[in-house]
């Protein structure tokens, strides 16, 4: 029993060490953290429904699981092939849209729920 909660702690900790790693050596990441930040005042400042915050909450880390997984996936091929391979930046690109999808989506989210308020 001992032993399965240390590796849970462990898993934990390698966690956290991977959003350390992200938010030091990944600028869009550390983008991404400042917006989902001012939507969180956001959601506080204005009377916003609890299924609002759910929502945007959930947005928020669809953009991020989403970036961290694009980062992860650069960082392997960045490794199994260093030099240019223009089927290598084929699979990036795909993977860079997948995020700029995700963050298209989370914005028009945003606006539909923020808007209101400000009008």
């Amino acid at each position: 029993m001992v032993i399965k909660i240390q590796k849970t702690i462990d898993s934990f900790h390698h966690a956290f060490d991977g959003l350390k790693i992200a938010f030091h050596e990944e600028q869009s990441f550390r983008i991404q953290l400042f917006v989902a930040a001012i939507v969180v005042i956001l959601m506080y400042a204005f009377p916003v429904h609890s299924i609002e915050k759910a929502i945007l909450f959930l947005a928020i880390g669809f953009v991020l699981g989403l970036e961290l997984l694009n980062s992860q996936l650069e960082g392997m091929l960045d490794m199994w092939q260093p030099s240019h391979d223009p089927r290598i930046k084929k699979i990036k690109d795909l993977s860079s849209s997948a995020v700029l999808i995700a963050s298209i989506a989370s914005t028009l989210v945003g606006l539909y729920i923020f808007i209101p308020y400000f009008f």
